[in-house]
C-alpha cells in the first residue's frame, strides 16, 4: 500500500521554485524599522533554484507590515523567487525612499537585472532615478545599458531633460554608449522642450567617441525645430554636423526645404536643392512639390510651373496630383483662371484624379473673379467625382455669390451647407454679415450674429464691426453699444476698428461725452487711435464747442503717444507695432 506524503521534498533535479504568498489585511500600525528582521525575511524569501519552501502567512504578513505595505487581499503567485526580491526590495524603498538598514545585505544581492526589474516596477521616472542614484553610489550597482535606455526615454517622455542629460551622463562615465535609437528620441525631445543648448551638448560628446551617427538622428532633430519654427537653428545644426559627422539622404534635404519655404525664405530652400547632388543626394517628387508649393505661396507661381516641368522632362519621376494642385492653386490666387484650367485640363490628361482641395482652389478662383458660371459647373463636377463639398467649397461659393452682387444666392448656399450639417468657419459668417450690411439689410445681419453665439466659432471682433459700423451709420448707436456689450460677455475684446465706429458714430450725434468715454476706455486697454480717429474727435469737439477737451485729446496724442513721432517715447503697451488690428 503506498501512503502519500502531504508535503513532498522535492527531486534533486528540480530547478523551478515556485513560492505561494497569500497576502492579508494588515493594520495601519507603523512598526518601526528592524533592519536584522528585514534581512531575515528577504533571506528566508531568497532562495536557490534547489530550495523548495511555502511561504507562510504569518511570515507573509510579517515582512510587509515591516515594509510598511498594505497587502492586496487576493492570492499572488510569484513563480521566480527573484520577482519576490524585487518586490520587497520595491516596497521598501517606495515606504521609507531609503535603503540604508539594509545597505549590508542588499550591496551583496542586488544585481543590476533585479535594479532594472526595480525602476520598471516603480513606474516613476523621478523615483526610478532616485533608486538608480542609490543603488550605483550606496550600492555600488553597476548598471547595464538597458536601465540606462529605459531611464533616458521615462524621463525625456515626462519632460525631464536636464535629469535625462545626467543619466547619459552617467552612462558616459560608466564607459557605455547610447544606442542610436535612443539618441533618435533623446536629441529630439531636448529641442521639443527648447533645450536645443542640451541636445548640441549630448551631439559634441557623441562625435568624440563615435565616428559618425545616421542620418536617422538628425532627420529627427531637424524635423522637430522645423514643427517649432525654428528653421535657423536647425540650418545652423546641419552645417555644423552633417558631412562632418553625418551622410544626410534626400529626407535631410526635404525637411530643411519645407522649413525655409514655409517661412518665406524659397531661395534658401532652392539653394538647398541645388546642393543635393554634392551630397550624394537626388530630389524626389516630394523636394519638387515642397519647392513648388513655395514658390506659388510666394506668387513666384511661373517659376514653379517651370519645376512642373523640370519633374515631367526626369524619366525616373512623375508628378502627381499635389504637384498640379499647388500650381492650379498659385495661378486661381493670381486670378489668371485659364492658365490654372490648362493646367487642370493637363492633370485629367496624365490620368490623375483631382482632389477637393483641388475643386476648391480652382471654386474659389473663378469666384474672386466674378465666373460664378464656371464656379457651380465646377462644384457640380466635385460632387460627380464623389467628392463631399466642405466648409471651404460652400465658402468659396457664398463668397462668388456676394462678390456678384447675387447675396441671396449666397443665402441659398447658407441654408443648404446647414442642412448637410457644413458648420461654417468665422469666415463664412463674416462674408455674408458684410455682404448684409453693404446692403443695408442690417437686421438679417444681427440674426447671424445670433446664430453666431450658439456656433463653435470663436467670435473676433472682425465679425461684429460692420454690423456696429452700420448701426453707427444709420444713427442707432444705442443698438451698437448693445453688440459691443455682448462682444465683451464672449470675451471678445473690442479692437481698434470697433472703438474708432463708436467715437466717430457718437460724435457725428453730438454724444461727445460718450465718445470721449470711447476715446478713454480705448487708451485704457492699451489700444492705440490712429491719426484719423484723433483728427476726427479733435475737429468734432471743436465743432461742438468744447476747445479745451479738444486740446487735451491733442496733448495726449502728439505729446503722450507720440503721434507722427517715432515710438521710442510711447509706452510700451502703446506702441504700433503691439496694436492688434481688425482682419
Amino acid at each position: 500500500m503506498k501512503i502519500y506524503d502531504p508535503n513532498p521534498k522535492p527531486s534533486q533535479t528540480q530547478t523551478q521554485t515556485q513560492f505561494l504568498i497569500e497576502n492579508v489585511y494588515e493594520s495601519r500600525r507603523v512598526v518601526p524599522d528592524d533592519g536584522m528582521a528585514v534581512q531575515m525575511s528577504l533571506l528566508f524569501f531568497t532562495a536557490r533554484p534547489t530550495f523548495w519552501g511555502r511561504a507562510s502567512k504569518i511570515a507573509a504578513s510579517h515582512l510587509h507590515t515591516l515594509a510598511g505595505a498594505r497587502p492586496r487581499p487576493e492570492r499572488e503567485v510569484l513563480l521566480n523567487p527573484e520577482a519576490w526580491f524585487v518586490k520587497v526590495v520595491y516596497t521598501l524603498f517606495l515606504r521609507s525612499h531609503s535603503l540604508d538598514s539594509y545597505v549590508g545585505y542588499l550591496s551583496k544581492n542586488l544585481t543590476p537585472s533585479l535594479a532594472f526589474e526595480v525602476i520598471k516596477r516603480l513606474n516613476n521616472p523621478k523615483l526610478g532615478l532616485r533608486f538608480f542614484e542609490l543603488s550605483k553610489f550606496s550600492l555600488n550597482v553597476n548598471h547595464g545599458v538597458w536601465t540606462y535606455h529605459y531611464l533616458l526615454r521615462s524621463l525625456c517622455q515626462m519632460g525631464l531633460q536636464d535629469s535625462a542629460k545626467l543619466v547619459f551622463d552617467y552612462m558616459r562615465t560608466d564607459g557605455l554608449s547610447p544606442n542610436e535609437s535612443v539618441l533618435e528620441f533623446l536629441v529630439p525631445s531636448c529641442a521639443q522642450m527648447g533645450r536645443s543648448d542640451l541636445a548640441e551638448k549630448i551631439l559634441d560628446e557623441v562625435h568624440c567617441s563615435v565616428v559618425g551617427l545616421s542620418s536617422f538622428v538628425y532627420n529627427n532633430l531637424f524635423n522637430v525645430l522645423v514643427k517649432l519654427n525654428r528653421v535657423d537653428e536647425a540650418v545652423c545644426l546641419f552645417r555644423k554636423y552633417v558631412g562632418s559627422y553625418c551622410c544626410p539622404d534626400s529626407w535631410t534635404f526635404n525637411i530643411l526645404i519645407r522649413g525655409l519655404c514655409r517661412t518665406g525664405a524659397v531661395d534658401k530652400g532652392l539653394e538647398f536643392f541645388s546642393d543635393m547632388r554634392s551630397f550624394g543626394c537626388s530630389p524626389n517628387v516630394v523636394t519638387y512639390n515642397t519647392l513648388i508649393s513655395g514658390l506659388c505661396r510666394a506668387h513666384e507661381v511661373d517659376r514653379g510651373c517651370d519645376l512642373l516641368r523640370e519633374v515631367q522632362f526626369r524619366s525616373e519621376l512623375s508628378p502627381d496630383v499635389i504637384t498640379f494642385t499647388s500650381v492650379i492653386s498659385g495661378y486661381c490666387k493670381l486670378g489668371r483662371m485659364e492658365e490654372a484650367s490648362a493646367i487642370f485640363d493637363e492633370m485629367i490628361g496624365c490620368g490623375l484624379k483631382p482632389t477637393a482641395v483641388t475643386f476648391n482652389a480652382l471654386i474659389d478662383g473663378y469666384g474672386k473673379a466674378g465666373d460664378m458660371n464656371s464656379a457651380f459647373s465646377l462644384y457640380e463636377s466635385m460632387l460627380f467625382h464623389g467628392h463631399c463639398a466642405d466648409v471651404i467649397t460652400f465658402t468659396s461659393l457664398i463668397d462668388g455669390y456676394c462678390r456678384a452682387g447675387h447675396l441671396n444666392h449666397g443665402l441659398q448656399l447658407w441654408h443648404e451647407m446647414n442642412a448637410k450639417n457644413v458648420s461654417p468657419s468665422a469666415y463664412t459668417f463674416s462674408v455674408l454679415i458684410n455682404a448684409l450690411c453693404k446692403g443695408n439689410r442690417l437686421c438679417e445681419a444681427r440674426d447671424l450674429l445670433r446664430e453666431l453665439k450658439g456656433s463653435n466659432v470663436v467670435p473676433k471682433s472682425f465679425l461684429y464691426n460692420p454690423v456696429i459700423d452700420g448701426l453707427c451709420k444709420a444713427g442707432n448707436i444705442d443698438e451698437a453699444n448693445l453688440i459691443v456689450a455682448e462682444m465683451e460677455e464672449k470675451k471678445c475684446t473690442p479692437d481698434r476698428v470697433t472703438f474708432t465706429i463708436l467715437i466717430l458714430g457718437n460724435s457725428m450725434k453730438g454724444r461727445m461725452s460718450e465718445a470721449i468715454g470711447n476715446f478713454s476706455k480705448m487708451l485704457s486697454i492699451g489700444c492705440a487711435p490712429d491719426k484719423i480717429t484723433i483728427d476726427s474727435l479733435i475737429s468734432c469737439l471743436s465743432k461742438a464747442g468744447m476747445p479745451s477737451e479738444a486740446g487735451r485729446i491733442k496733448k495726449i496724442a502728439y505729446e503722450d503717444l507720440n503721434m507722427g513721432a517715432p515710438s521710442m517715447g510711447r509706452p510700451p503697451h502703446l506702441r504700433a507695432n503691439e496694436i492688434p488690428v481688425a482682419v
